[in-house]
């Protein structure tokens, strides 16, 4: 694997609506160069980065950025999991303290931070 595959996203929750953070963050992270993939509740495009409705396999994924509330997460326990990716960041408002222990219960570490402010300083 290349340090770009490694560095893959999702970003679950994603929204065409420009006013959305999960929208700031893909174009922001695509802006840092960073490969993005993305699902959302309907389909959509943000630049030439798809937003599907499927929970679909993406390979090599290395951080699923949520923009999900708690309750919407549900669903997805298993199929984030399944991904194994390397993080999950619980973005403001999507803190979960059920999810990140059954994450981490997996070998995924959690961080409740906000990807915008991680990747404007450095530390994404």
């Amino acid at each position: 694997m290349t340090s770009f595959e490694l560095m893959k996203t999702l970003v679950l929750g994603a929204s065409t609506n420009q006013k959305r953070f999960s929208f700031k963050a893909i174009e922001r992270l695509h802006k840092y160069g960073h490969e993005v993939v993305a699902i959302g509740v309907r389909i959509g495009q943000i630049g030439n980065i798809q937003i599907t409705t499927n929970k679909l396999l993406f390979p090599n994924i290395d951080t699923i950025a949520l923009y999900l509330s708690p309750n919407r997460q549900k669903e997805y326990y298993d199929y984030i999991i399944s991904l194994k990716p390397r993080r999950i960041i619980f973005n403001p408002g999507t803190e979960n303290p059920l999810f990140a222990k059954m994450a981490k219960e997996n070998g995924i570490k959690t961080y409740n931070s906000c990807v915008l402010v991680m990747l404007a300083l450095n530390k994404y």
